[in-house]
């Protein structure tokens, strides 16, 4: 008991100086490949829409990547790989909305042909995508970025109405796949869009259209 105690001691003593290592980020421009997408299983569609709702309590537990790789492609993945057509519709086909995953490791953009996220930015920035304190915390925020150089010969008016009917499709994808999965998501529009954009590296022509969290219910 005696050195049990003086141990414990020495340790208090050296804790000061004990110094843990620090948490490494991948390098920006290395992907993840993701699993193939499994299309079958799940709730039926009308149980699905039953149970869609929108959930702001989230588990910090992490999803493994076959979750990841199944909410991707349910939110805009291909489904004809001879056209290249995706999950949800696009207006004029135009494809400009760009899906972000912002998780504790980084921030990554889901690459719908290579079936992978490729990093951006070796930084977790998870509190950026969103005012709501469980953005911060959460596993999974999606981050819907328009890409207006993919818009041409319409008006501005008409790129932002393509933008947010596409954002729409994709959430509302999000959303029935959550529903069907037993995860909780909610769609947002409460983010300071400039100081994102800014800490993504966006261009002048790429814009925050909303973001969408998503994890397991907290228990």
């Amino acid at each position: 008991m005696k050195r049990l105690s003086f141990f414990i001691v020495c340790l208090m003593l050296a804790a000061p100086f004990i110094t843990c290592p620090a948490r490494t980020f991948a390098e920006p421009g290395k992907s993840i490949q993701l699993p193939a997408p499994q299309t079958d299983g799940g709730k039926p569609l009308m149980q699905a829409l039953k149970d869609r709702s929108s959930g702001r309590e989230f588990s910090t537990e992490n999803l493994p990547l076959q979750v990841l790789s199944d909410l991707l492609w349910a939110a805009c993945g291909i489904n004809r790989p001879d056209s290249g057509k995706r999950t949800a519709p696009s207006a004029k086909d135009f494809q400009e909305i760009d899906v972000y995953a912002a998780m504790i490791d980084g921030l990554y953009r889901y690459d719908a042909e290579k079936n992978t996220l490729k990093l951006i930015l070796a930084e977790d920035i998870r509190a950026f995508t969103g005012k709501q304190r469980f953005a911060a915390d959460a596993p999974v925020n999606l981050v819907y970025v328009a890409d207006f150089s993919k818009v041409a010969g319409d008006t501005e008016l008409e790129k932002t109405l393509y933008a947010g009917a596409d954002t729409g499709f994709i959430s509302q994808n999000v959303y029935l796949f959550c529903a069907s999965q037993g995860l909780a998501t909610v769609v947002r529009g409460y983010v300071d869009k400039p100081a994102l954009e800014k800490k993504m590296g966006l261009k002048p022509h790429q814009k925050v259209i909303l973001a969408q969290t998503v994890g397991y219910p907290k228990k």
